[in-house]
């Protein structure tokens, strides 16, 4: 039986769904590319579901009709450090997929949003730090690697990632 997928944007109520995804993904995702101690220390720091980013307007989640979510992730045009961004320019924020769920076009579907929304809001660029895992799907949605970087979770706490950005159409 084909379910119905709707993607729409979070709420603050949102909070617990969106935490309980993050960490199910982060997870199971990037085991395979991170040690267990970088996740270890990194995990607990990610896997929180942001107040201002739910309510925001441009962060989405991705949910069947049975309430099942399934991806989330948005935009800000702010940076994720929360200073202010450049004028046309985003940052992709908190991305993740139920790991049950992957390969299903479910995070494609959800970025084919995300981005369509960014346009609309009248940007021309955006900035993505990616996972080392993820790497592979932002350069599939037209995102180019810029370098490596390590994002500073907490002190002490450095996360290796990759710098990627994408030109809007």
């Amino acid at each position: 039986m084909c379910q119905s997928i709707t993607i729409r944007p979070t709420i603050p109520a949102d909070a617990a769904r969106v935490t309980t995804l993050l960490g199910r993904s982060y997870r199971a995702l990037l085991a395979s590319d991170y040690p267990t101690t970088v996740l270890a220390a990194a995990l607990p720091l990610m896997t929180q579901s942001r107040p201002r980013l739910l309510r925001c307007g441009t962060y989405f989640l991705s949910e069947d009709d049975t309430g099942r979510t399934l991806a989330v992730g948005g935009w800000t045009d702010s940076s994720p450090h929360g200073r202010a961004g450049r004028r046309g320019q985003g940052h992709i924020r908190h991305v993740a997929t139920d790991p049950e769920h992957i390969g299903q076009g479910h995070a494609r579907r959800l970025m084919t949003e995300v981005l369509r929304s960014a346009a609309a809001a009248g940007l021309t660029r955006l900035h993505c730090q990616s996972t080392l895992t993820a790497e592979p799907f932002y350069e599939r949605l037209g995102f180019t690697r810029s370098g490596g970087i390590e994002i500073r979770l907490a002190p002490g706490v450095l996360f290796p990632a990759v710098q990627m950005c994408a030109q809007l159409d």
